[in-house]
């Protein structure tokens, strides 16, 4: 293995306190220890690390669910984590874990971060809409209408607007497009 000893002997506690507080030089190497692990027990104290009170911990947590092959549990805590306001500053980061997870029931959260989010935000939710699976339906696609109704009512229209307005036709299109040849079938 490409792990140093210390990290090999380490009990799963001792390696989720790596990832508690200040972060040390193996954070990385024990996030990917604690992925391959895998176990309820990590997946459950990855959870309570995505409300630790240092940043950088929850991002390792995240990080850590997103490699975790059975990782199904952690999705529902990562959006929340992507939700609480005390994280506004690493959503980017945090949503980038997304890409390790099963997401299909997340199109409206993740249209929805795409349209309002900063630009980094919106181009990881854009670049995850563009190229995971999701189980779109005509439900999906009226929620999803819904949100660019609001932004669409509630930002200047200017050039920027003018492209988004573009693109986030174009991806309508492209659903109801879906939704038609589905019925065909």
């Amino acid at each position: 293995m490409a792990f140093d000893y210390d990290i090999q002997i380490m009990d799963i506690g001792a390696m989720i306190d790596k990832l508690s507080g200040d972060l040390g030089d193996k954070a990385y190497e024990v996030s990917d220890s604690l992925a391959r692990i895998g176990t309820q027990e990590v997946l459950e104290a990855m959870i309570v690390l995505l409300k630790n009170a240092n940043p950088e911990s929850r991002y390792m947590a995240a990080r850590t669910l997103g490699l975790m092959e059975d990782n199904e549990g952690g999705l529902a805590a990562v959006f929340e984590a992507i939700k609480d306001k005390e994280n506004q500053n690493q959503v980017g980061e945090l949503l980038s874990v997304l890409e390790g997870f099963d997401v299909s029931e997340y199109y409206v959260a993740l249209f929805k971060l795409y349209l309002f989010g900063n630009f980094k935000v919106s181009m990881i939710a854009k670049d995850l809409l563009d190229h995971k699976d999701f189980d779109i339906t005509h439900r999906v696609i009226k929620k999803a209408t819904k949100h660019w109704n609001h932004y669409s009512n509630n930002v200047k229209h200017d050039e920027l607007y003018e492209l988004k307005k573009i693109e986030v036709e174009e991806i309508f299109d492209d659903l109801s497009d879906f939704l038609d040849d589905k019925q065909v079938m």
